[in-house]
């Protein structure tokens, strides 16, 4: 067993095949293949993280959340290196990208879905990739991990409305004053409720890294296409910029003001 051997080093490095004759192309294809990569481990760590809190062991859910945070923190700084990218060195190579779009990135979906950010219509890229289709499919059929972290309130006594602990988990949960309360109960009391405590401060640095790292994607894509249309046939800056703005966990948001 050799170095390359282990991590199948011939067949990795010979997954970047540019569709033009540019030189700037490979940038762009191995930023992207490598953000894939790390959505990968991210996912893997979610999915743990998940079962966890499920079965009311979150030291380890907290080891794993704290990681996943440190991988959105590299994945912003990677935006320094395609951010290199001109205009006119981007627009040379565009045309070879036919529709493809990080737009169509099933992990990514699939992390919005494990995160708790919900749209079945969201499916519908993916209807003619049936393996894809029914992973997403199996995703949204279960509790997300914010709604883990809520069915755990509720099991240490916490009043959360039955619509966040059993409802049709495909759906996108709406704000809960409720919830909010709940959040607020641990915060005013953080020595009685200290593993909850952490939860939601884990929860709340995972939040942050996201955000920082789709800002960081919209500003990119701004100083090389401008307001363009995407590739995949999105409004391009301005839907990203509406991403960005998206709270995985709006109750441990907006609860802070009335601390």
């Amino acid at each position: 067993m050799s170095y390359g051997d282990y991590l199948e080093l011939e067949r990795l490095l010979d997954c970047q095949h540019p569709r033009s004759d540019d030189h700037n192309e490979l940038l762009f294809i191995i930023q992207h293949q490598a953000t894939e990569l790390w959505l990968k481990l991210v996912l893997h760590e979610l999915d743990a993280a998940r079962a966890q809190i499920a079965h009311d062991d979150l030291q380890p859910a907290f080891k794993m959340l704290a990681r996943v945070a440190r991988i959105f923190a590299q994945l912003v700084q990677a935006w320094d290196v395609l951010s290199t990218l001109t205009p006119a060195e981007y627009s040379a190579f565009r045309p070879a990208l036919g529709q493809a779009s990080g737009f169509q990135s099933h992990q990514y979906r699939l992390l919005e879905f494990r995160l708790g950010n919900r749209d079945p219509v969201l499916l519908q890229p993916f209807v003619h990739r049936t393996a894809i289709h029914a992973v997403l499919a199996a995703e949204l059929a279960q509790p997300s991990l914010y709604d883990e972290a809520l069915r755990l309130l509720a099991r240490r006594g916490f009043a959360i409305p039955t619509g966040r602990v059993t409802r049709d988990w495909r759906d996108k949960a709406e704000r809960s004053p409720e919830v909010e309360a709940a959040w607020l109960a641990v915060y005013a009391d953080t020595s009685a409720h200290w593993e909850l405590y952490e939860l939601a401060e884990k929860l709340v640095d995972l939040d942050d890294a996201f955000r920082q790292w789709r800002f960081r994607h919209v500003t990119t894509v701004e100083r090389i296409i401008g307001a363009k249309r995407g590739t995949g046939g999105t409004s391009g800056v301005s839907y990203l910029r509406h991403v960005a703005e998206t709270q995985l966990f709006p109750e441990l948001w907006n609860m802070r003001t009335q601390l």
